[in-house]
């Protein structure tokens, strides 16, 4: 496991939120620097910020140094000329554990042209550096040409894109195939490490990898859920997160549509969380869901990790979210099934209008 120092905001939920980061990627933070404005000019952070690293470094010797926020490159080479250590922005972290995590092969492309594109948005940035006598060697280039990287970093998203177009389009046709069985579909949503596998486990009986480590889920998994006597089909989704940029749901895009097509969105929300944390996640959910085009009617609402919330606190976290459409809410527990059969109830009413 390779050390870092972690440079992240002072809110309490935000720093925690990168230290998990940190983790999921396999890095032990030795130490960790809090600021409240990680967008200044020069290197993100003040110049007394920087002189503390450079303290820090000198004592600890990390491997890298993790920013918890997007940096320009210029940003990137300053700090990392100024320290003479990699810097990781955490859009480059998600990315490393994006590629730690991907198991198939569609969420390996997926992945791959989430890389390009986070470095095609950067090169031509290292052309002006490179110009200005500025060898920028330290974002993995070297001295080559800049516009045949550039040309190549095109070619190969071009070669990804055209076979994740091929992969979307078999999804299709299995969407169809399901259409004309007559399957209604459902799909679990949610903020990463929300309980999403967990709960898809337990009403599939299915036994994938679950983990209190963020992005567990990489690819779909489609399974057979039973509602009386009907057979309907339920999916595992990728897990949100904040400030995911739109290039990364862009690379997603062939699983995430999934959630377009499907008749209910089931949306897990952890109900541990604070009113803070728990109004940033789902507003983050939500944004995601809604520009992706799902409608707000084919969500339902699951207050999941409720194993002792009582009707107090479940109308409170409903307040704090501003949900105001009791019937399409319900408190769950993914861990001890509380209230899974009335779920599959609301299901079965909503699809075929009737219980057994």
């Amino acid at each position: 496991m390779k050390s870092c120092i972690l440079i992240t905001n002072v809110n309490e939920n935000i720093s925690l939120e990168a230290k998990s980061l940190c983790e999921a990627a396999q890095y032990n933070v030795l130490y960790t620097i809090k600021v409240d404005d990680l967008q200044k000019r020069k290197y993100g952070i003040t110049e007394s910020k920087v002189e503390e690293l450079e303290e820090k470094l000198e004592k600890l010797k990390p491997d890298v140094i993790v920013f918890d926020e997007l940096l320009k490159p210029n940003q990137n080479y300053s700090l990392a000329a100024k320290l003479k250590i990699e810097i990781v922005d955490r859009e480059s972290l998600i990315l490393e554990i994006f590629e730690n995590r991907a198991s198939s092969a569609e969420s390996k492309l997926q992945v791959k042209l989430a890389q390009l594109r986070y470095e095609r948005a950067r090169a031509k940035e290292r052309v002006r550096l490179a110009k200005g006598g500025e060898q920028p060697g330290f974002m993995g280039i070297g001295k080559y040409d800049i516009d045949a990287y550039y040309d190549d970093i095109k070619n190969r998203g071009t070669v990804i894109k055209k076979k994740l177009e091929k992969a979307g389009k078999q999804r299709a046709l299995h969407r169809q195939g399901r259409d004309r069985l007559g399957f209604k579909t459902i799909s679990l949503a949610g903020y990463t490490s929300a309980g999403k596998t967990t709960l898809f486990n337990n009403l599939t009986g299915e036994t994938k990898e679950k983990s209190a480590e963020l992005f567990t889920t990489l690819t779909t998994t489609t399974r057979r859920l039973k509602l009386g006597r009907e057979i309907s089909l339920i999916t595992d989704t990728v897990g949100f997160i904040s400030k995911l940029p739109a290039y990364m749901i862009e690379a997603f895009k062939s699983t995430l549509e999934e959630l377009i097509f499907t008749d209910i969105i089931l949306l897990v929300i952890d109900s541990l969380d604070d009113d803070e944390l728990m109004k940033k996640k789902f507003s983050t959910c939500y944004k995601t869901l809604v520009e992706l085009g799902v409608e707000r009617k084919n969500m339902i609402f699951l207050f999941n990790k409720s194993e002792s919330i009582d009707d107090k606190k479940f109308l409170h976290v409903m307040n704090n979210l501003k949900i105001d459409e009791v019937e399409n809410c319900l408190d769950v527990s993914a861990l001890t099934g509380k209230n899974l059969t009335d779920l599959k109830q609301i299901l079965q009413k909503r699809f075929y209008g009737k219980t057994e």
